[in-house]
């Protein structure tokens, strides 16, 4: 049988353990507006999969993770990046994360862009004590009749 003081330092850990996450991905925001590969680095798995809204269907490792931003940072001369109604879900050493993000900022040919809305889910795993992105999934929804994703929503 529990105990209500076990079960509070059981609460008081995953609060500090979900802390600890929007800690690392606000740091991710933070690098991104840096334009800091370094940085992103230190933030996901070596083996990181990602299901990114460009091609190919997987990203599969750090580096090819790192590309993805790498693309990003040829287009854009300053980057926002914003998240919204992150929620996550913890456990003792995986946790899964769904929220909305927007890319948005100053293009290299003097464009401003506003940018998508995304739908982005985290999954996340403590390594040697730290949380890191195991995997992350961005993606808009469908129109299923045009068959065309729809990137004019705002959560």
């Amino acid at each position: 049988m529990t105990t209500p003081n076990n079960s509070r330092s059981h609460a008081d850990r995953i609060e500090a353990d979900e802390i600890r996450i929007r800690r690392q991905i606000d740091k991710g925001a933070e690098a991104l507006r840096a334009k800091d590969l370094d940085a992103l680095k230190q933030l996901y798995t070596t083996d990181v999969v990602s299901f990114d809204v460009e091609p190919p269907l997987q990203h599969v490792g750090v580096a090819a993770k790192l590309e993805n931003w790498v693309r990003v940072f040829l287009f854009f001369e300053s980057v926002t990046y914003e998240l919204r109604d992150l929620r996550f879900i913890v456990g003792d050493d995986v946790a899964f994360g769904h929220g909305f993000a927007r890319l948005s900022g100053m293009l290299k040919n003097g464009t401003a862009t506003n940018g998508m809305w995304v739908r982005v889910t985290y999954g996340m795993r403590r390594i040697d004590g730290v949380w890191l992105i195991a995997h992350d999934q961005v993606s808009v929804p469908l129109d299923m009749a045009s068959g065309n994703g729809v990137t004019d929503l705002e959560p």
